[in-house]
């Protein structure tokens, strides 16, 4: 966050000005003293205190902020809930709200896409590298679940067929479930082809 310049009486004034404008404790923020302001001559000429102050920096309230500002762009309320594993340094979002299909879109293209800039904007500038997953609605554990299905469907009909199969384009964690469900099979085989964003997955038949 850009630090804001705020005045008041003294610095302490101008401090606690600050935290009612951006919403925040005193443990949360940083700032500087641009001037510390004088009460001058029996009271006349008085100087106020500016300080420049913003925000301590954190994933969490990074990712909170750039999805507050994509929501309202958008028009619409969308409550954001997030659980920080420390362990994996990731950081899961939950989306609640009316309408979540708009943030799914089309095999939850969307929702890829907002996933995928939210990272962009919290690892910007960042040493260490924090991995945000955003779902909705359990999106991605139905979205997986299809998968697995569809994967073993295909690999029953190349079977029956003995003809490959190629599968619509998927974005690399699908891709992987795709190969992840048949790697073991004995009777096919997996493999990708094609451009991003076209690439997709070919079940063909072992030799």
């Amino acid at each position: 966050m850009e630090y804001i310049e705020v005045t008041g009486k003294t610095v302490d004034d101008a401090v606690t000005e600050a935290l009612i404008k951006l919403g925040t404790t005193s443990d949360k923020i940083e700032y500087e003293v641009v001037d510390k302001g004088s009460t001058g001559f029996l009271g006349l000429k008085i100087k106020p205190a500016v300080i420049k102050i913003r925000k301590k920096y954190s994933a969490e309230g990074a990712v909170k902020e750039f999805l507050a500002n994509v929501f309202s762009a958008m028009h619409m309320e969308v409550e954001i809930q997030l659980q920080r594993n420390e362990d994996t340094d990731t950081i899961d979002v939950e989306l609640k709200g009316e309408d979540m299909g708009v943030l799914i879109g089309k095999r939850g293209q969307t929702l890829d896409s907002l996933q995928y800039l939210t990272n962009l904007a919290v690892n910007k500038g960042s040493e260490d590298y924090i991995k945000v997953k955003i779902d909705t609605e359990d999106y991605r554990k139905r979205r997986k679940e299809t998968l697995e299905n569809l994967a073993k469907n295909i690999a029953y009909k190349v079977k029956r067929t003995k003809k490959s199969v190629a599968l619509e384009p998927m974005n690399p964690f699908e891709r992987r479930i795709i190969h992840s469900v048949l790697q073991n099979d004995k009777y096919v085989a997996t493999h990708s082809e094609g451009e991003d964003p076209y690439r997709h997955v070919v079940v063909t038949l072992k030799k």
